[in-house]
């Protein structure tokens, strides 16, 4: 019984040391800075048309009438 308890903790230690070996893989990714900053300015000029199109337009002001004319 207790030859089998010592291989299951040993099954469950190597389980761990996988387990904490693979979170430890890191991928980067690195995206040209130029073609970056040309995308955000692109999101951004969208996103700026569309609050332009969903705005309602400005009403034009009012103006008094001299009551003495």
């Amino acid at each position: 019984m207790n030859m089998h308890r010592n291989s299951v903790l040993a099954g469950a230690a190597m389980m761990a040391a996988v387990l904490a070996v693979s979170a430890c893989v890191t991928i980067n990714i690195y995206f040209p800075a130029a073609a970056a900053e040309k995308a955000a300015d692109h999101i951004i000029d969208e996103v700026w048309q569309l609050q332009q199109k969903d705005a309602p337009k400005k009403a034009e002001p009012a103006t008094e009438k001299d009551p003495t004319k």
